[in-house]
């Protein structure tokens, strides 16, 4: 009879060998996921909607889907087809515009046939279901060297092609706090300049020379941000309109706001010791 009792106690605790198992599994996947430095958000997105439509038992297309498919259409109706790639990367959609096509050779001049291509472009980008997403502008070059008053190297023509691009978004009414400008010059192509003699190799030198529009979801931090300056803009209006003062500014709090005492004047440079910061 004592055996059996002995027998019966064991028997109830063999489930604590499956919840340690268990409780190790969960933890060995929570470190996995906190070591991933990158976050597949197209990859998310599919998987969620495929998810969805198991779910509902309807067709789900995710918000990165969407995006490309309207790109898409945007440059298969302006028969851009040749000059302009859309493909997916690990963050969103990247439009690649072929500089050739959208830029005066040695200059960040955009073409005047290039233009209709980028309102329809911006028309698809400003819909309102794309206005949490971030634009990046990236401009890229090849190897080949350029020293003209106005571009001493390929950092200055990139960068001015990828700013022409911003500078035409914010023109067309797109909000500045999605926008991003970067000049990579010939740092990260897409194909190799030269072939193993150093000869140049026009077509992929042609393929390098591009602008790269990235466009993705903003993190909870800009969201928020954008948000708070929405409704600060619209308060403003409002204070504008009634006569009233202007609220304050959206942004981090200064020492002096968090702090309960009186405020501190700021030194001058008398009193430091330094001398006044002088004109540039």
């Amino acid at each position: 009879m004592a055996m059996q009792q002995k027998q019966f106690e064991e028997d109830k605790e063999d489930w604590l060998i499956t919840y340690a198992d268990a409780i190790t599994l969960l933890m060995a996947f929570f470190v996995m996921l906190l070591t991933f430095s990158k976050f597949d958000i197209p990859a998310f997105e599919e998987a969620a909607a495929a998810i969805k439509s198991n779910l509902s038992g309807r067709q789900e297309t995710s918000p990165i889907q969407l995006l490309r498919i309207d790109v898409q259409d945007v440059v298969y109706n302006m028969q851009a087809d040749q000059v302009v790639k859309v493909r997916t990367d690990n963050k969103g959609v990247v439009i690649d515009l072929s500089s050739s096509a959208f830029y005066v050779p040695g200059s960040a001049d955009i073409r005047e046939e290039a233009v209709p291509v980028l309102e329809k472009l911006t028309q698809a980008l400003l819909a309102p279901r794309y206005q949490l997403y971030v634009v990046e502008v990236e401009g890229h070059t090849d190897d080949d060297p350029i020293n003209t008053d106005a571009f001493p190297s390929n950092w200055e023509l990139s960068a001015a092609r990828a700013t022409r691009i911003v500078r035409f978004f914010v023109d067309k009414e797109m909000e500045s706090l999605r926008l991003r400008a970067t000049g990579y010059a010939d740092t990260q192509p897409i194909a190799s300049n030269r072939d193993l003699q150093g000869n140049p190799i026009k077509d992929n030198q042609t393929k390098n020379r591009r602008v790269s529009v990235r466009v993705y979801p903003m993190s909870k931090e800009q969201r928020a941000l954008v948000d708070e300056t929405i409704a600060f803009r619209a308060q403003a209006k409002q204070a504008a309109e009634s006569g009233k003062a202007m609220p304050a500014a959206p942004g981090p709090a200064t020492p002096d706001e968090k702090s309960d005492g009186p405020a501190v004047e700021p030194a001058t440079p008398a009193a430091t010791g330094q001398e006044p910061p002088k004109d540039k």
